[in-house]
């Protein structure tokens, strides 16, 4: 058996330099192409990077699942400024997605990547000119153990759902959609009882389980499969949250790490991390430590935190 630490994290807005001002419409940022335009954009500051790169280097993951990558010169770049460059994670793996924003999910990896699939063209059941995949679903396949022997390969499928950004009940049939995606994808690669077979869903899904004023959950039909389990209800419920949203003073998960129901069954007892030293200090309901620097909103590593999680294979 061969420990594999794996993680997820939504590193925000992980740009060459430029991220949109707040109240800017993306679909509307970029009518005349990639034009630096003051009026939408601000110049990002090194100091939010700077904490993100503390936060991964401090997870020290064999696997780190990214989203809110700008592209792959991009994340190599925060590699060797930030981590230790490709000594550390000489395995990337990323691929262009839908978002007009240009935030694309990623993978870093110690372990070698020896397959990459996208699915940015399927298309969405309910709209045959929209894309099914806010960003993609990127399925990557890591070869673990592999010292000495022939190792064993663990299928990661990488992704960043719909947002809730115009409201979560109207946007909650896109997630549902997506999230059967999903399903559809893993059961194709590994036939009718996936969860026998060492995979990974994992990722930002943008929603979280519980039903409130806002509406109802649409990624419980994933997160709830029998196929995978959402390793991060084995920890207090009180102790669940990955995200916090300051417009609502809400402290939910939105960020999930689901590994197949044997991978899980592997470490029935295991629980994952969620690493909170990044994150601003108006999330009050985290009385730990924090990096140096990290303020008030900004600077910060994320408005998410990292999951983390350790597999048996």
């Amino acid at each position: 058996m061969t420990t594999l630490r794996l993680a997820t994290f939504n590193v925000e807005n992980l740009f060459a330099r430029w991220r949109f001002k707040d109240g800017v419409d993306p679909a509307e940022a970029n009518t005349r192409g990639w034009i630096v335009d003051q009026t939408r954009f601000k110049e990002l500051g090194m100091d939010d990077k700077a904490i993100t790169g503390a936060a991964v280097r401090e997870l020290d993951a064999d696997v780190l699942a990214l989203q809110e990558v700008e592209n792959v010169d991009t994340l190599k770049h925060f590699r060797d400024r930030s981590l230790g460059g490709a000594a550390k994670y000489p395995y990337v793996a990323g691929v262009d997605g839908n978002d007009v924003r240009l935030i694309d999910v990623a993978v870093l990896s110690k372990l070698p990547i020896t397959h990459i699939r996208t699915y940015q063209h399927l298309v969405d059941p309910a709209s045959p000119t929209a894309p099914l995949f806010s960003r993609d679903c990127l399925e990557v396949d890591v070869l673990v153990g592999a010292n000495g022997g022939p190792g064993r390969t663990v299928t990661l499928f990488v992704n960043h759902f719909k947002s809730m950004r115009e409201g979560r009940s109207q946007t909650r049939s896109k997630r549902e959609r997506q999230s059967a995606g999903v399903m559809d994808i893993v059961t194709r690669r590994f036939g009718q009882s996936p969860g026998e077979h060492p995979f990974v869903v994992l990722g930002d899904l943008n929603d979280y389980l519980q039903t409130n004023g806002n509406g109802s959950s649409g990624i419980d039909g994933l997160v709830g499969w029998d196929q995978v389990e959402n390793v991060v209800a084995r920890l207090p419920e009180e102790e669940q949250w990955t995200h916090f949203f300051a417009g609502g003073n809400e402290y939910r998960q939105l960020d999930y790490l689901l590994p197949s129901a044997s991978l899980a069954a592997a470490v029935p007892t295991a629980t994952p991390e969620i690493f909170r030293k990044g994150m601003p200090l108006r999330a009050v309901r985290y009385k730990g430590p924090r990096f140096m620097g990290v303020g008030f909103d900004r600077p910060k590593a994320s408005d998410h935190c990292p999951v983390v999680f350790e597999l048996e294979v």
